[in-house]
């Protein structure tokens, strides 16, 4: 943690000021990065603040909807990418997007299939909303795509507590090996935490130990996440 950082501590009185720090509220779009290991806990964050405010306010946009569309090469070649290095997302389309966001506009957002490591012909069409969460493993290693954003969340979750989780949803959700899943956390996610990931939280406003199992800071980012909506509605 630097500094510049907040560690979430309930002794701590100032947890939550720099949550709400150097946001200029207009009618402007927040934008809230939350980044962390695969497995931490972002989507769960990411979920529990729309759960709180509602999908009419508050819209959850993943970077890996963003990873480069590798579809003019064999199955077998796309297998081989690493997708935990910064080289395979597209940051400049991400960060094209979120600036008309910003602005109110709509944007066609691509869809991803983890199963076939290649975009899909459709598109998820997102419109204005108030609050935009962004979530995904590598968003603070990009400085453009860090400027953009109002409040940046970094879940500090154990390796060993992601790999697990890692394991359950990928071999489950995305009908992957359990062996090929270890294999890919060894060559490449956990390297891959330790050369990008894990420094790139010294750019993190808030960093939340325990990640998706700190109920405390969870709810209590809800509840910062409700005041920031309130003071953006009074400004319509």
């Amino acid at each position: 943690m630097t500094k510049n950082s907040i560690e979430f501590d309930a002794k701590n009185p100032y947890y939550l000021h720099k949550i709400s720090n150097d946001i200029n509220m207009t009618k402007q779009a927040i934008i809230i990065g939350i980044s962390g290991p695969s497995a931490s806990g972002k989507s769960l964050l990411a979920n529990t603040i729309v759960s709180e405010l509602g999908s009419e306010q508050v819209v959850v946009i993943s970077e890996d909807a963003y990873y480069k569309d590798n579809g003019h090469l064999p199955f077998a070649e796309r297998e081989k990418i690493n997708y935990d290095h910064p080289d395979s997302f597209d940051h400049s389309l991400l960060c094209d997007h979120l600036r008309q966001l910003r602005e109110g506009k709509s944007v066609d957002i691509p869809i991803y299939s983890h199963s076939k490591h290649l975009r899909l012909p459709e598109t998820r069409t997102v419109g204005k909303h108030a609050i935009v969460v962004l979530e995904g493993i590598l968003l603070f290693s990009d400085k453009a795509l860090r400027e953009i954003m109002d409040i940046r969340i970094f879940m500090s979750t154990p390796l060993d507590v992601c790999l697990t989780r890692r394991l359950k949803r990928d071999v489950v959700e995305r009908q992957r090996t359990f062996e090929s899943v270890v294999h890919q956390y060894e060559t490449t996610v956990r390297p891959m935490y330790l050369q990008f990931i894990e420094p790139s939280s010294r750019y993190a406003d808030i960093i939340v130990p325990r990640g998706g199992e700190n109920r405390i800071a969870i709810e209590m980012i809800q509840a910062k996440m409700r005041e920031l909506l309130a003071t953006h509605t009074t400004k319509k």
